[in-house]
């Protein structure tokens, strides 16, 4: 069965921009690839180790998948692994828990709670 959260790595200012708009279009990469790209839990440490290393200005927000309806598309990535992808925006509402990361430059996350 497939998780029904994800999760979205962005920028403090894409996510303060977000809020103000109720829904975020996505990163430069995001766009580039017609697509807002989540990690499920399994896979977001290797997503910041390998995309936000050595970044501190960061927001992780959980995403109720279910929230999303026919946008999201879980599609092969990664090694063959499923991920989700979302055709459309996101919207705040079906966010959740954002809180701010950082990811050290050998990519270990570190959020508020671990110091």
């Amino acid at each position: 069965m497939l998780p029904t959260k994800a999760f979205k790595i962005l920028s403090v200012a894409d996510w303060q921009l977000t809020v103000a708009e109720g829904r975020y279009d996505g990163s430069a990469v995001d766009k580039a690839d017609g697509y807002i790209h989540l990690s499920t839990l399994d896979q977001l440490e290797d997503t910041a180790s390998k995309h936000y290393a050595g970044q501190s200005d960061l927001m992780l927000v959980e995403v109720d998948l279910e929230a999303l309806g026919d946008t999201l598309v879980w599609e092969p990535s990664r090694g063959g692994a499923l991920f989700p992808h979302i055709y459309g925006a996101l919207p705040v509402s079906a966010t959740n828990n954002p809180q701010p990361l950082s990811v050290t430059d050998d990519g270990e996350m570190i959020l508020p709670e671990q110091g």
